[in-house]
Protein backbone atom coordinates (compact mmCIF):
# COMPACT_ATOMS: atom_id res chain seq x y z
CA UNK A 1 0.00 0.00 0.00
CA UNK A 2 1.80 3.76 -0.92
CA UNK A 3 1.86 5.13 2.45
CA UNK A 4 -0.23 8.79 1.62
CA UNK A 5 1.95 11.99 2.43
CA UNK A 6 -0.26 14.99 4.49
CA UNK A 7 2.03 17.84 3.04
CA UNK A 8 1.95 21.51 4.97
CA UNK A 9 2.53 24.32 3.51
CA UNK A 10 2.25 28.21 4.50
CA UNK A 11 4.73 30.23 6.20
CA UNK A 12 6.24 31.47 9.84
CA UNK A 13 2.51 29.88 11.48
CA UNK A 14 3.18 26.62 9.59
CA UNK A 15 6.87 26.69 9.44
CA UNK A 16 7.17 26.92 13.77
CA UNK A 17 10.53 26.58 13.62
CA UNK A 18 11.18 23.42 12.09
CA UNK A 19 14.40 21.48 11.51
CA UNK A 20 15.94 21.61 7.67
CA UNK A 21 17.24 18.02 8.24
CA UNK A 22 15.60 14.31 8.82
CA UNK A 23 15.87 14.09 12.39
CA UNK A 24 12.15 12.93 13.28
CA UNK A 25 12.18 14.88 16.55
CA UNK A 26 12.18 18.10 14.84
CA UNK A 27 11.33 17.85 11.29
CA UNK A 28 7.54 19.10 11.81
CA UNK A 29 8.52 22.09 14.34
CA UNK A 30 6.32 23.10 17.00
CA UNK A 31 3.08 24.58 14.79
CA UNK A 32 -0.93 23.09 14.22
CA UNK A 33 0.79 21.22 11.42
CA UNK A 34 2.77 18.96 14.05
CA UNK A 35 -0.42 18.71 16.82
CA UNK A 36 -2.07 17.60 13.65
CA UNK A 37 0.62 14.76 12.71
CA UNK A 38 0.96 13.27 16.46
CA UNK A 39 -2.93 13.24 16.30
CA UNK A 40 -3.20 11.24 12.87
CA UNK A 41 -0.16 9.53 13.05
CA UNK A 42 -1.19 7.63 16.28
CA UNK A 43 -4.78 7.01 14.89
CA UNK A 44 -3.59 5.93 11.40
CA UNK A 45 -0.41 4.29 12.16
CA UNK A 46 -1.33 0.91 10.29
CA UNK A 47 -1.51 3.00 7.48
CA UNK A 48 2.20 5.27 8.20
CA UNK A 49 1.33 8.35 6.92
CA UNK A 50 4.35 10.66 6.01
CA UNK A 51 3.72 14.02 7.19
CA UNK A 52 5.76 16.82 5.25
CA UNK A 53 6.09 20.68 7.11
CA UNK A 54 7.35 22.99 4.16
CA UNK A 55 6.48 26.40 5.91
CA UNK A 56 8.89 29.11 5.48
CA UNK A 57 8.61 32.02 7.86
CA UNK A 58 8.25 35.26 6.24
CA UNK A 59 6.32 33.57 3.15
CA UNK A 60 3.77 35.88 1.10
CA UNK A 61 1.48 34.07 -1.56
CA UNK A 62 4.09 35.05 -4.37
CA UNK A 63 6.65 32.96 -2.25
CA UNK A 64 4.77 30.16 -1.90
CA UNK A 65 4.11 29.66 -5.78
CA UNK A 66 7.86 30.48 -6.61
CA UNK A 67 9.21 27.44 -4.39
CA UNK A 68 5.88 25.27 -5.36
CA UNK A 69 7.87 23.02 -7.82
CA UNK A 70 10.57 21.81 -5.14
CA UNK A 71 8.59 22.41 -2.21
CA UNK A 72 4.85 20.85 -3.30
CA UNK A 73 4.83 18.93 -6.69
CA UNK A 74 8.24 17.29 -6.77
CA UNK A 75 6.65 15.34 -3.50
CA UNK A 76 3.62 13.96 -4.68
CA UNK A 77 1.59 14.59 -1.88
CA UNK A 78 -1.73 13.02 -1.22
CA UNK A 79 -3.27 16.11 0.19
CA UNK A 80 -1.94 19.56 0.92
CA UNK A 81 -2.91 21.93 3.25
CA UNK A 82 -1.96 25.72 2.58
CA UNK A 83 -2.16 28.51 5.26
CA UNK A 84 -0.62 31.60 3.73
CA UNK A 85 -1.40 35.42 3.81
CA UNK A 86 -0.35 37.78 6.45
CA UNK A 87 2.95 38.37 5.26
CA UNK A 88 0.93 39.87 1.95
CA UNK A 89 -1.09 41.99 4.50
CA UNK A 90 2.16 43.01 7.01
CA UNK A 91 4.45 43.93 3.57
CA UNK A 92 1.53 45.98 2.37
CA UNK A 93 1.08 47.92 5.77
CA UNK A 94 4.52 48.16 6.55
CA UNK A 95 5.00 50.40 3.45
CA UNK A 96 7.73 47.66 2.26
CA UNK A 97 8.54 47.75 -1.66
CA UNK A 98 7.86 43.65 -1.81
CA UNK A 99 4.20 45.23 -0.79
CA UNK A 100 4.07 47.76 -3.61
CA UNK A 101 0.99 45.74 -5.20
CA UNK A 102 -1.34 43.29 -3.91
CA UNK A 103 -0.02 39.88 -5.22
CA UNK A 104 -2.41 37.49 -3.22
CA UNK A 105 -5.61 36.15 -5.01
CA UNK A 106 -2.99 36.24 -8.43
CA UNK A 107 -0.31 33.99 -6.65
CA UNK A 108 -2.57 32.16 -4.84
CA UNK A 109 -4.73 31.30 -8.15
CA UNK A 110 -1.37 30.37 -10.35
CA UNK A 111 -0.05 27.58 -7.44
CA UNK A 112 -3.69 25.97 -7.25
CA UNK A 113 -3.88 25.87 -11.16
CA UNK A 114 -0.53 24.39 -11.46
CA UNK A 115 -1.46 21.98 -8.61
CA UNK A 116 -4.95 20.49 -10.15
CA UNK A 117 -3.10 20.62 -13.71
CA UNK A 118 -0.31 18.47 -12.46
CA UNK A 119 -1.91 16.75 -9.83
CA UNK A 120 -5.42 16.51 -10.45
CA UNK A 121 -6.14 13.82 -7.61
CA UNK A 122 -4.47 15.69 -4.65
CA UNK A 123 -6.54 16.60 -2.58
CA UNK A 124 -6.30 20.36 -1.11
CA UNK A 125 -7.23 22.03 2.40
CA UNK A 126 -7.23 26.29 2.35
CA UNK A 127 -6.84 27.65 5.75
CA UNK A 128 -8.79 30.56 6.31
CA UNK A 129 -5.58 33.62 7.58
CA UNK A 130 -6.53 35.22 10.44
CA UNK A 131 -5.07 38.21 13.31
CA UNK A 132 -6.67 39.51 16.35
CA UNK A 133 -6.12 43.03 17.19
CA UNK A 134 -3.56 43.04 19.70
CA UNK A 135 0.60 43.63 19.65
CA UNK A 136 1.54 44.01 15.52
CA UNK A 137 -1.86 44.87 14.29
CA UNK A 138 -3.41 47.35 16.68
CA UNK A 139 -1.60 50.65 15.22
CA UNK A 140 -3.35 49.82 11.92
CA UNK A 141 -6.15 47.92 12.92
CA UNK A 142 -8.47 49.20 10.57
CA UNK A 143 -6.37 48.43 7.45
CA UNK A 144 -5.62 44.77 8.84
CA UNK A 145 -9.19 44.12 9.18
CA UNK A 146 -10.02 45.41 5.63
CA UNK A 147 -7.21 43.53 4.17
CA UNK A 148 -7.77 40.60 6.38
CA UNK A 149 -11.17 39.98 5.61
CA UNK A 150 -10.36 40.27 1.77
CA UNK A 151 -8.29 37.71 1.88
CA UNK A 152 -10.45 35.48 3.82
CA UNK A 153 -13.25 36.28 1.01
CA UNK A 154 -10.50 35.49 -1.68
CA UNK A 155 -9.25 31.53 0.05
CA UNK A 156 -13.10 30.95 0.84
CA UNK A 157 -13.40 31.17 -3.32
CA UNK A 158 -10.93 29.82 -4.13
CA UNK A 159 -11.77 26.21 -2.14
CA UNK A 160 -14.82 27.39 -3.94
CA UNK A 161 -13.45 26.83 -7.65
CA UNK A 162 -11.35 24.61 -7.01
CA UNK A 163 -13.07 21.88 -5.14
CA UNK A 164 -11.06 22.45 -1.53
CA UNK A 165 -11.87 21.81 1.82
CA UNK A 166 -12.20 25.68 3.28
CA UNK A 167 -10.65 25.58 7.18
CA UNK A 168 -12.62 28.71 8.70
CA UNK A 169 -10.59 30.63 11.48
CA UNK A 170 -10.91 34.10 12.38
CA UNK A 171 -14.73 33.17 13.67
CA UNK A 172 -12.76 30.62 15.78
CA UNK A 173 -10.36 32.72 17.23
CA UNK A 174 -13.12 35.70 17.42
CA UNK A 175 -14.86 33.50 19.94
CA UNK A 176 -12.01 32.31 21.89
CA UNK A 177 -10.89 36.27 22.41
CA UNK A 178 -14.23 36.41 24.02
CA UNK A 179 -13.07 33.93 26.51
CA UNK A 180 -9.30 34.83 27.15
CA UNK A 181 -7.80 38.10 25.99
CA UNK A 182 -6.30 38.44 21.71
CA UNK A 183 -2.75 37.72 22.98
CA UNK A 184 -3.74 34.79 24.76
CA UNK A 185 -3.98 32.99 20.98
CA UNK A 186 -1.88 34.96 19.16
CA UNK A 187 0.48 36.54 21.14
CA UNK A 188 1.51 39.65 18.95
CA UNK A 189 -1.99 39.66 16.67
CA UNK A 190 -0.85 36.97 14.49
CA UNK A 191 1.93 34.42 15.90
CA UNK A 192 -0.50 31.76 17.72
CA UNK A 193 0.56 30.58 21.21
CA UNK A 194 0.77 27.37 21.78
CA UNK A 195 -3.25 27.68 22.69
CA UNK A 196 -3.69 28.90 19.50
CA UNK A 197 -1.73 26.49 17.32
CA UNK A 198 -4.26 23.99 19.16
CA UNK A 199 -7.35 25.53 18.08
CA UNK A 200 -5.80 25.35 14.66
CA UNK A 201 -5.07 21.79 14.47
CA UNK A 202 -8.88 21.07 16.44
CA UNK A 203 -10.59 22.91 13.79
CA UNK A 204 -8.56 21.75 10.65
CA UNK A 205 -9.11 18.04 11.76
CA UNK A 206 -12.58 18.63 12.21
CA UNK A 207 -13.27 20.05 8.47
CA UNK A 208 -10.65 17.50 6.99
CA UNK A 209 -13.02 14.53 8.72
CA UNK A 210 -16.40 16.34 7.47
CA UNK A 211 -15.29 16.15 4.10
CA UNK A 212 -13.68 12.80 4.18
CA UNK A 213 -10.00 13.89 3.21
CA UNK A 214 -8.31 11.47 5.30
CA UNK A 215 -6.77 7.69 4.29
CA UNK A 216 -9.58 5.34 5.61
Amino acid sequence: MKKQVILFQGDSITDGGRGRTDDPNHIMGHSYAYMIAGILGQELAKQRPVFINRGVSGDRASDLYARWNEDAISLQPDLISILIGVNDAWRIASGEPSGATDRFERAYRYLLEETREVLPETRLVLCEPFVLKTGATEERWDFWQERMAAYQNTVRGLAEQFGAAFVPLQDKFNAAEEQVDAAYWLWDGVHPTAAGHQLIADQWLKIVREHGLLPS
